[in-house]
């Protein structure tokens, strides 16, 4: 082992190796930049239920519109069903999203989704040439396309997971891509009472330009919980939804943008403004169908109010609608539609009325109710036939008829004999 001065020949290629780590490090470190939502279409709501809600989708059971933030509801999902959902945002940008759902088992199911987030016939003009006459002019379209693959299982009775993963390209004046993973848990504490925790971007966010430029943004944690209240006078049950803002991470809780600086608390620094920055609705969901809704998008303001309803048509479609209002954008209009094809020819098993939710979830979509073969019944419970009966008849006791008594009537007196 030869030596150059201090150091043998391999430890100097041990810190050649090591400063050239250190710079490809650096370079990296320099290009890699950490912002709040690198992915912020995977946070958008695509339901018109949970839109209805105050977009508290994590909360929501049965919406399978919202899996990208909401994968352990898969566990419940007894049928196949494909769901699509339009929206309109302003200046002519539309959300157009599209899910499907095949339930695997009795206790776990696979979803799958893609939407479209982006706008058309943008006028387009090249520097240096004039802005031409009329409508002749060029034009371009921006968008982002997600796709999104879900699973959910239940892990006992009262406990269900689900993970997902989301997948974007950008097309925009540069092309891009991005991901995130996703896991959550949801809890049966109570009969009615189920609470939800999500950690998004456990692998962090990520989104990588064109130009080289490599965003992300750190993984958060978020809570929601529902519980129902049956209401038999009615004819149906009331349903109550809440999503919390993030745990973790310092962010701007108000929707008007004059007060967004005043509301940005950690949990732990500040739980009112941490409270505040959630948001929910309720439901009141009758038995013949409808559903009407209403909730708040945030509980900083009353203006951020969010109203809808649903109805059932021949338990095999789905028809939702959502008005969202907004503190300064526009008005949003949303509808959905979900179609189950395995209950269009079929009808729906019911559930018997002594299992619980619990146990009817667990029976297999597939099986039978078996058929009770009738017991052998002791011959002394058979029914006997008619001279059968006659002859172990028990033998009555013979009576003999004597003449009644008749009352005595004195002497010369009248009286009346039959």
């Amino acid at each position: 082992m030869k030596k150059n001065g201090f150091f043998t020949r391999e430890t100097s290629r041990g810190i050649c190796l090591s400063v050239v780590l250190l710079a490809f490090l650096a370079s990296a470190s320099f290009a890699l930049e950490r912002v709040v939502g690198a992915n912020s279409t995977f946070d958008m709501e695509a339901g018109a239920r949970s839109a209805a809600l105050g977009s508290a989708t994590m909360a929501v059971d049965g919406d399978y519109l919202g899996l990208l933030s909401n994968p352990y509801q898969l566990s419940h999902a007894r049928y196949s069903w494909v769901n699509f959902s339009h929206t309109e945002y302003y200046e002519d940008t539309k959300y157009d999203f599209a899910s499907a759902v095949f339930p695997l088992s009795d206790r776990q199911s696979l979803g799958i989704a893609f939407s479209r987030f982006g706008a058309d016939d943008i006028p387009w003009i090249k520097e240096g040439e004039p802005i031409p006459e009329g409508e002749q002019y060029n034009t371009i379209s921006i968008a982002d396309w997600v796709f999104s693959v879900s699973w959910g299982r239940r892990l006992t009775d009262r406990l269900d997971l689900g993970v997902s993963f989301h997948g974007i390209y950008r097309d925009m004046d540069q092309t891009g891509f991005g991901f995130r993973s996703d896991v959550g848990v949801r809890y049966n504490a109570l009969e009615n009472l189920y609470l939800s925790a999500l950690l998004k971007g456990w692998t962090s966010s990520a989104a990588r330009w064109e130009s080289g430029e490599v965003e992300y943004s750190s993984p958060e944690v978020f809570l929601a919980a529902s519980y129902a209240i049956p209401i038999s006078y009615l004819y149906g049950s009331l349903e109550m939804y809440w999503q919390s803002a993030g745990l973790l991470h310092q962010e701007s809780r108000a929707m008007e943008f004059d007060d967004a600086e005043e509301l940005d608390g950690r949990f732990w620094e500040n739980p009112v403004d941490w409270l505040s920055g959630g948001h929910g609705g309720v439901e009141f969901n009758f038995d013949f169908g409808l559903s009407l809704r209403a909730g708040l998008a945030s509980f900083t303001t009353w203006r951020s109010f969010t109203a809808g309803a649903g109805l059932v048509i021949a338990h095999f479609v789905k028809v939702d609608y959502a008005f969202e209002n907004h503190p300064v954008l526009s008005p949003i209009h949303r509808v959905s539609v979900s179609v189950s094809p395995y209950l269009f020819s079929h009808v729906p098993t019911p559930e018997k009325p002594h299992l619980t939710a619990a146990k009817a979830a667990q029976k297999p979509l597939d099986e039978e109710p078996e058929e009770l073969e009738p017991e052998s019944e002791p011959e002394a419970s058979k029914p006997e036939t008619l001279e059968k009966q006659v002859e172990n008849a028990p033998e009555e006791p013979t009576r003999t008829l004597e003449p009644e008594p008749q009352e005595s009537v004195p002497a010369g007196g009248m009286y009346w004999e039959e």
